[in-house]
């Protein structure tokens, strides 16, 4: 997939006083003309070191300073739902990828919930062809698909005439000529007993997550020791943790080679729920799991042959079923620090960098592009905010 071609920070600039995830104490960024980060220093050693007189010094006082963030579940924006591409509608995919740059993602990963392999063909086509070439807003990625390898009995809001057989050839039949535009499947493996399935996608480089499943704590592990490396929406679509039988999610905040995204909406999962599962695990990563009314006001809008009913960013079918938010990335973030969950450094991390290690993407370090953020924390509001770094004119 191509970069984008944004280049927030284009002359040499030392950022210092900054905190940034995963580094102790204040630190310094050096970051060249042609906007790559150069070096991530202590404070302590700035007296060591003699600027060049062109460069200037961006003094951030204490703030932290992030990479933008990567969104590994979102299923449309502005109105569109990305199953629902079309040549008619695929000027919108600029609009979005800019829409989500401006709400602070750098990059993203269009999801495709399940639907039929015709709508799973044509979205597929158009997203390879639109992220082959664009240089316009936040990068995909490649395509997560959310389906249609379910389990029926935790579909959720996925309909359930479009679900299929978890077989190497329904996989197929799926991907089609567009394996190397996927880049994360979400499956219930208990739907393959033989594990041909998972061992097949990984020797394609496709990233497993396990989700919408009922699968026992046991189908979980021999899903992981065949590849699966990630949890779709912790909590949700899935068995919830008990003491006799930890399931999916007990099965996986137990094994460190497995990371879980969650949403922290408020309403997907219940703060003290989160904060339990915080404790548990460091391997998780925010997702916004976002739908096509991200970034309209609320109201009721159609989603595949129904319609969504969407209040302070929580959408719903008209039965009352969860089907997702409406809110950006970084309200998880946001959530997380005002719920008193975690603390700023980590709900950064959260939506920054944790994805990016999902998808074996380097984390905010020297030779990384510097398409950086400042958060603020306001003592006196309590609240939580965030900027990207422009050239000062």
């Amino acid at each position: 997939m191509t970069q984008a071609t944004h280049k927030p920070i284009a002359s040499n600039v030392d950022i210092i006083n900054a905190r940034v995830p995963g580094y102790q104490d204040l630190q310094m960024l050096l970051v060249n003309h042609e906007g790559v980060i150069e070096q991530i220093l202590p404070m302590n050693t700035v007296c060591k070191r003699v600027p060049h007189p062109d460069v200037q010094i961006w003094d951030v006082a204490g703030d932290w300073i992030s990479l933008g963030g990567v969104d590994l579940q979102i299923n449309g924006a502005l109105g569109l739902a990305f199953p629902e591409l079309t040549a008619e509608n695929a000027y919108m995919l600029p609009k979005i990828s800019q829409y989500l740059w401006d709400v602070g993602v750098d990059a993203y990963v269009p999801t495709l919930v399940t639907t039929s392999v015709e709508n799973f063909q044509r979205s597929l086509a158009i997203i390879a062809d639109f992220a082959s070439s664009s240089t316009v807003g936040a990068e995909i990625l490649g395509v997560h698909l959310e389906g249609p390898f379910l389990n029926y009995g935790k579909r959720g809001a996925h309909p359930a005439e479009y679900l299929l057989p978890l077989t190497i050839e329904e996989v197929k039949r799926v991907l089609g000529n567009y394996a190397s535009t996927v880049k994360i499947i979400t499956l219930a493996p208990e739907l393959d007993p033989s594990g041909e399935v998972i061992a097949y996608l990984h020797s394609l480089g496709i990233t497993v997550s396990l989700g919408h499943s009922q699968a026992t704590a046991d189908q979980s592990q021999e899903a992981f020791d065949l590849g699966a490396t990630m949890v779709t929406h912790a909590f949700n679509a899935m068995p919830p943790l008990h003491h006799r039988e930890p399931g999916l999610l007990g099965a996986a905040i137990t094994n460190p080679d497995v990371m879980c995204g969650f949403i922290a909406d408020g309403q997907h999962v219940a703060p003290t729920m989160l904060k339990i599962l915080l404790r548990a695990t460091q391997e998780l990563f925010l997702v916004s799991d976002a739908l096509a009314p991200l970034g309209l006001p609320d109201g009721v809008y159609p989603w595949d042959s129904r319609h969504i009913e969407v209040k302070r960013g929580t959408a719903r079918l008209l039965d009352g079923t969860l089907t997702g938010t409406t809110l950006p990335l970084f309200v998880g973030v946001q959530n997380l620090v005002k719920w008193g969950i975690c603390d700023v450094e980590r709900a950064i991390a959260l939506a920054t960098d944790a994805p990016r290690k999902a998808i074996n993407l380097p984390v905010i370090s020297p030779g990384q592009q510097a398409s950086l953020l400042r958060w603020h924390w306001h003592e006196t509001t309590q609240e939580l905010t965030w900027q990207r770094l422009h050239n000062r004119g």
